[in-house]
């Protein structure tokens, strides 16, 4: 069920294995690590570049720890988690804030990023699986916490379920009129499915219509060519244009084809279409060089007019991120049994680039999922007897 396409393409499991672990290790204990321990049993995620904490590497830090059997990490930031960013009481009780100052120690924004919520409930409930409830966290009472807050919320002081109810898709935000558009990246229909499975709430069939719903979503969201989302997007699939930033293929899309893969190799529901997805995809990756394609496109394969900036820098780049959520499209579709998307993948490495510009936080994180997809080590953790 869970593929390992580093062995297929021929590397020993040694070598995975230390693959992974060094990848775990730079960003969780190296030198230019992305994770810090406070007070006596904190911990949180940093994003380096934006010297912020994100719900996103928050949430993504406790996958990974979840995944990877590293349960004080997990406790730690989820401790970090509920004792600063969740909100406690109000109309976003339940909650949490999308970013803080570790500085300050304070929230930078009240607003809540749905897909935050959404990793955070889902690693969650592999923990409750995985580590049972009874070892100083109760991980699915805590799961059910935010999901109970969730479905309470009825637009009182203009916050939603994170979930728009109406068309069965994850919003932007769950507030005021980012409710009503969605984020193409968000659109994980593994993790409803895995929210059918275990939340136990009485909304499973929901859950499994969103799932469903995404799906579908995607395959409009995807252009019909090169594969390729806006990063911002009507419930439609055409685009959401935000006042920040000019429509196009930047950093959120790069999680769509990671997502796509992971949803093919659990649930296997769409697999025709992901396929073609995939193919089309490499596709036109391999047509702008597979050790050379660039960052931000429009979703027809064009430059860009405007470029977006990251950490100070304002160019295209052959950014790490990329190039790992790609590869993970190997599980999906390899026709030539070349593996070449995969051998450059292993090839690669978190570094600095030429001219200094370093992330350890999103390249990184999107490094390593990627790099447990690909040696199967991103799993639906199963309900054990604890």
């Amino acid at each position: 069920m869970y593929p390992n396409v580093f062995r297929q393409a021929g590397y020993s499991q040694a070598d995975i294995d230390a693959k992974v672990n060094k990848a775990y290790t730079d960003l969780f204990e190296g030198p230019n690590k992305i994770y810090f321990e406070v007070e006596d049993s904190l911990g949180y995620v940093s994003d380096i570049k934006n010297k912020d904490v994100r719900t996103e590497g928050m949430s993504y830090g406790m996958m990974v720890a979840v995944q990877l059997n590293k349960k004080d990490v997990f406790d730690r930031i989820w401790r970090f988690s509920k004792k600063y960013l969740q909100h406690k009481e109000g109309p976003r009780e339940g909650y949490f804030a999308w970013s803080f100052n570790p500085q300050t120690m304070k929230q930078n924004s009240p607003g809540t990023a749905s897909d935050g919520e959404l990793y955070y409930v889902t690693a969650l409930l592999f923990a409750s699986n995985r580590w049972g409830n009874k070892t100083g966290i109760n991980y699915y009472g805590e799961a059910r916490h935010i999901l109970d807050a969730m479905w309470k919320k009825d637009g009182t002081g203009g916050i939603h379920n994170i979930i728009n109810t109406e068309h069965k898709q994850i919003s932007f935000t769950p507030e005021y009129n980012n409710y009503k558009w969605t984020d193409p990246s968000y659109h994980l229909p593994a993790f409803f499915e895995v929210w059918a499975m275990y939340a136990k709430d009485g909304h499973e069939q929901f859950y499994k219509d969103c799932a469903d719903t995404s799906r579908a979503y995607l395959h409009r969201a995807c252009h019909p060519v090169t594969g390729l989302n806006y990063d911002y997007a009507e419930f439609s699939g055409e685009a959401h244009i935000a006042p920040w930033m000019p429509a196009g293929f930047r950093y959120d899309s790069w999680r769509v084809p990671m997502n796509i893969a992971m949803d093919y190799y659990w649930f296997g529901k769409d697999k025709e279409w992901q396929r073609d997805y995939a193919k089309r995809l490499q596709t036109f990756f391999r047509s702008k060089g597979i050790d050379t394609f660039e960052d931000q496109f429009n979703p027809d394969g064009s430059r860009p007019d405007s470029i977006l900036q990251a950490g100070g820098f304002k160019k295209l780049r052959h950014s790490l991120g990329l190039v790992s959520t790609v590869a993970s499209t190997e599980i999906i579709y390899n026709s030539n049994k070349k593996f070449d998307f995969v051998h450059a993948l292993w090839n690669n490495k978190l570094a600095p680039y030429e001219d200094g510009y370093f992330d350890p936080y999103y390249d990184g994180l999107l490094y390593l999922f990627s790099l447990m997809h690909l040696s199967g080590k991103y799993q639906i953790i199963q309900s054990q007897t604890h």
